[in-house]
């Protein structure tokens, strides 16, 4: 009976370290993947401000060059594509979208040199110039915090108890690669 006991009692023991090794390794998930959001949520901080500058820097843009109304035009409905978009992929993909036509804008805007020279012109410009360096910080932070936590879901032996509870991969917030080529501009 005694072996019995000390089976037993070895088997229980197993099986607590067992659980509390399970348990450690799903709170690190936990504490990465939330370190995960809250980096994206430093991204969406900074686009917010972004979207709120584009109104007037639209404005701006459109006193001084009315018949440049498409470009103003597919600037307006990217920003209202990143604003409605739901997942942090599909985000990703608005984000980078409007990325490019506000490149464009300002683009059209060296053709017109009383609006480089305007003060409201200048000062929104500024201040996108700032939000855009905002979000590059962010975006770096998030994408430093996704490897972190893809790398822990990934190796063994977090890459069972993440593939248990059901872990999934972020994806990294990255330039598309029609934003690496250089944008072609024609008047």
């Amino acid at each position: 009976m005694g072996a019995f006991l000390i089976a037993l009692f070895i088997l229980i023991a197993g099986i607590v370290v067992l659980a509390l090794w399970i348990i450690a390794i799903y709170n690190d998930l936990i504490r990465k993947k939330q370190m995960v959001e809250e980096a994206w949520s430093g991204i969406d901080v900074q686009l917010k401000r972004r979207h709120d500058l584009i109104p007037n820097l639209v404005e701006t843009v459109r006193g001084y060059a009315e018949h440049e109304k498409e470009t103003l035009e597919n600037v307006t409905k990217a920003r209202s594509r990143a604003l409605s978009a739901g997942t942090i992929e599909e985000k990703m993909r608005a984000e980078q979208e409007l990325s490019r036509a506000l490149l464009n804008l300002f683009a059209v805007a060296e053709a017109y040199p009383d609006l480089k020279a305007n003060e409201n012109f200048l000062h929104l410009q500024k201040e996108l110039s700032a939000i855009e360096d905002e979000i590059q910080l962010a975006r770096r932070y998030y994408n430093a915090t996704v490897r972190e936590y893809n790398i822990a879901i990934q190796t063994f032996p977090r890459n069972i108890v993440a593939g248990i509870f059901g872990f999934k991969e972020f994806q990294y917030f990255e330039i598309g690669p029609e934003d690496r080529e250089t944008p072609q501009v024609k008047f």
